[in-house]
């Protein structure tokens, strides 16, 4: 394996961030030297049509994973969604790109990991402890949360005129999915010697989801307010709205913490990765309302 060409591969590639990633790459670096790794080849012929190596790369599976990471140097694992399994799919990972000798594994946690109150945090620290077990160098890519989180919902807020949550007045340092993906980037890329290595990943500003409404009202010229309920009260207004109940309750308890500051970061270390102030809440929201609701 050559540093100076490493082979990159991103796992979960077909995702919204993996496919961000990927998509950054080959601007920087020749579509060979990127490999994306899916469940299912067949549902990412269009990432193979950008030149890049398509390998199967399951974390249920971990022959396949062995089999995926072969000749890789760095490695980009993005968290899996399947809460409640992720610790044990995380670790298939790791000791496939240990066993395959892969020199770099940066891994998409969350924000303060080794502090946060979010619920959805331990198996974040547990899949970075694994990391640090592991003997594998590592960058430890604590992402705060997208600002698609919010503005993704924008056309609703403006058909209802209303934002739900429990956030109260606490602070989100959000940035944009892109933001975050450039982040990865920069650091696989990175000329450091790599390893062990801990960035606490944020929105350069931040807003209340007061501001969040006001921004939507200002920009669709009508009116969006702002509402706060108790988490059990948001909870079962999420379950009305069709999600299942555990998303529900990770999406409620989300919000309270928020509240508490568990979104909240001021050290911009986003922004100086990246080389570039991160996306701002009027773009976000502008680039939310320009898509068909």
């Amino acid at each position: 394996m050559s540093l100076s060409q490493p082979r990159i591969l991103v796992t979960g590639a077909n995702g919204q961030l993996g496919r961000l990633v990927v998509e950054r790459l080959i601007k920087r670096i020749p579509a060979s030297q990127v490999i994306a790794g899916v469940r299912d080849v067949d549902t990412a012929r269009d990432l193979a049509a950008l030149g890049v190596e398509v390998r199967t790369a399951d974390y249920d599976a971990p022959a396949s994973l062995k089999a995926a990471f072969a000749g890789v140097d760095r490695l980009l694992l993005i968290s899996s969604n399947a809460m409640g399994r992720r610790v044990s799919q995380h670790g298939h990972v790791i000791d496939a790109a240990r066993q395959a000798g892969v020199s770099l594994i940066a891994y998409t946690s969350v924000l303060h990991a080794d502090t946060s109150s979010l619920g959805l945090a331990a198996e974040h620290l547990a899949t970075e402890k694994l990391l640090q077990a592991s003997g594998v160098p590592f960058a430890l890519l604590r992402n705060g949360w997208y600002t698609e989180n919010y503005t993704g919902s924008a056309h609703a807020a403006v058909e209802h005129g209303v934002i739900l949550g429990s956030a109260g007045d606490g602070r989100i340092a959000a940035a944009a999915r892109a933001d975050y993906a450039d982040a990865a980037v920069a650091v696989l890329l990175s000329n450091d010697t790599p390893g062990d290595k801990i960035y606490e990943l944020a929105g350069d500003t931040s807003f209340t989801l007061a501001e969040l409404a006001d921004e939507i009202a200002k920009q669709s010229r009508r009116p969006v307010t702002y509402k706060d309920l108790s988490e059990e009260a948001f909870k079962a207004a999420l379950i009305g709205m069709g999600l299942p109940e555990g998303l529900a309750s990770l999406l409620a308890d989300s919000s309270v913490q928020a509240s508490r500051g568990a979104l909240f970061d001021d050290g911009r270390a986003l922004s100086a990765l990246i080389g570039r102030p991160t996306t701002t809440l009027s773009d976000a929201v502008a680039a939310a309302l320009a898509t068909k609701g």
